[in-house]
């Protein structure tokens, strides 16, 4: 049976559908996970289940939050010895009836089982159905389902602590409290409006002032903590950049205590980008070997040449590498001015001397000493490789992942916040000014709107269907 064309189908947000989904991973494992949700989950399973021991009776009537031990068949074919998991609603993570189905991890039996589900009245689920369902559901709220996403992506134990601080709801709960915060100045703003030809005042306009002039301030440090959040959840892109034979493949396997780059005494050995990641502390680095920067004939080499600055330009970082026996500390200052005028402004870039296992260090200090904060080392020999380590590590130490800060992770939310700080200026604006109350109230309302849809408190099918298509099926 081909399951392609279902795995595409248009989004339906039927709540009514019994939806099933294989929830672990796809290929041959020991075992696998069959996840049923909904009204008819447990009508579904009864047409396949048959209990090891004692009669067959209705799963409806199984205690919640019980496994049971049995055989699924088709018609009299077994098909595998199952474990099944009764999970009734509300108390499961869609707030459904659930069943989960452990099998063994035979593609064919995570097939059939998937398509007896699918014959007795199940649908497959969409991507990240489940989890969506969670939310209608009121399980959770917007921010946390986004959470689950990024918990399964995770894969260092920065991004997995971020993604646990989302579903534990702390970002959601400031949210909330500043969108409440605003919700209670409108009503008093809205109360003018009905009491307009009479010319009184129930909202303290200066208070207003003050508690926009927070939430303001409040805003701005979310907004800030997105650079972090991102870099901490999708990784740091670090650039290895400099002339040709200055070490850049030598300190990437340095960094990586493994031989990836193919190093070579010929100039111009790499001429494409190489990514290797490593992770420092719970922090996941993305080091970039580039081309070497030289004015070059060579068509090849030129394109790698344009791919190093638009690496360059995409990374928070540049380490740039040179040769301490063949550069001096003017060539050094000339071509760190240079760079700085090609990469946008804000990189930080690092001036890394190499091969000072060649060279008395006192030396090679006094001969770059108007060179800002270089750090040096032997690729070579790996000599102060650990305090490159550390100084990377530095640059993010600032945004510690601690448990009373909010850090927002999410491209959509800030720009919601950003949103919201555009109104809230006007309003501050606005009273400052004197403005009607009708333009006063018209900008709170939109405010608290854009709040609203960082939680899921106002939401659209446009909004959900955008969010949720991005999950895997089963989650």
């Amino acid at each position: 049976m081909n399951l392609s064309p279902i795995f595409t189908a248009v989004r339906t947000f039927n709540n009514d559908d019994t939806i099933v989904a294989l929830a672990t991973g796809g290929g041959i494992a020991a075992i696998a996970v069959i996840r049923l949700s909904g009204k008819e989950s447990f009508t579904v399973a009864q047409k396949i289940f048959f209990p090891a021991k004692g009669k067959k009776k209705p799963i409806a009537d199984y205690k919640t939050h019980t496994l049971h031990f049995g055989s699924i068949k088709e018609n009299d074919r077994l098909i595998d010895e199952v474990l099944l998991s009764v999970m009734k609603g509300p108390h499961s993570f869609t707030g459904e009836d659930t069943i989960e189905i452990s099998c063994h991890g035979s593609t064919y039996v995570q097939q059939k089982i998937l398509e007896l589900c699918l014959a007795n009245g199940a649908r497959l689920a969409d991507p990240g159905e489940f989890t969506m369902r969670a939310f209608l559901n009121g399980k959770m709220d917007l921010t946390q389902a986004e959470a689950v996403a990024d918990l399964i992506a995770s894969d260092s134990s920065g991004a997995h602590s971020l993604a646990m601080k989302q579903m534990r709801g702390g970002f959601s709960e400031e949210i909330k409290k500043l969108r409440n915060e605003l919700i209670h100045f409108a009503s008093l703003i809205e109360l003018e409006l009905d009491f307009a030809e009479e010319d009184v005042e129930f909202a303290n306009r200066g208070h207003l002032r003050e508690t926009i002039d927070n939430i303001l301030r409040v805003i701005e440090k979310l907004v800030r903590s997105f650079e972090f959040g991102n870099v901490i959840r999708k990784g740091i892109p670090v650039v290895i950049a400099g002339r040709p034979n200055a070490g850049k493949s030598t300190l990437l396997n340095a960094l990586l205590n493994e031989n990836r780059a193919i190093v070579s005494e010929t100039e111009g050995t790499t001429r494409d980008t190489i990514e290797e990641e490593i992770t420092l502390e719970g922090v996941k680095f993305r080091f970039i070997d580039t081309a070497g920067l030289r004015e070059t004939h060579d068509a090849i080499e030129k394109i790698g040449v344009s791919k190093t600055f638009e690496k360059m330009n995409e990374s928070p970082v540049i380490l740039y590498i040179f040769d301490v026996i063949g550069t001096t500390g003017n060539q050094l200052y000339a071509e760190l001015e240079k760079l700085k005028s090609n990469v946008t402004p804000g990189v930080r870039i690092i001036p890394v001397g190499n091969k000072i296992d060649a060279v008395s260090i006192y030396n090679v200090e006094q001969a770059y000493s108007m060179i800002k904060n270089p750090i040096f080392i032997s690729a070579r020999d790996k000599t102060n490789i650990d305090q490159l380590r550390n100084l990377l590590l530095s640059l993010y130490s600032h945004g510690k992942i601690e448990a009373n800060n909010s850090i927002v992770t999410s491209a959509r939310h800030v720009d919601a916040l950003k949103h919201t700080a555009e109104c809230l200026q006007r309003v501050y604006n606005g009273l400052l000014g004197n403005l009607t109350n009708d333009f006063i109230a018209a900008d709170l309302r939109h405010a608290m709107n854009y709040l609203g849809e960082i939680t899921g408190e106002i939401s659209t099918d446009d909004l959900l269907e955008n969010i949720f298509s991005k999950f895997c099926i089963g989650k």
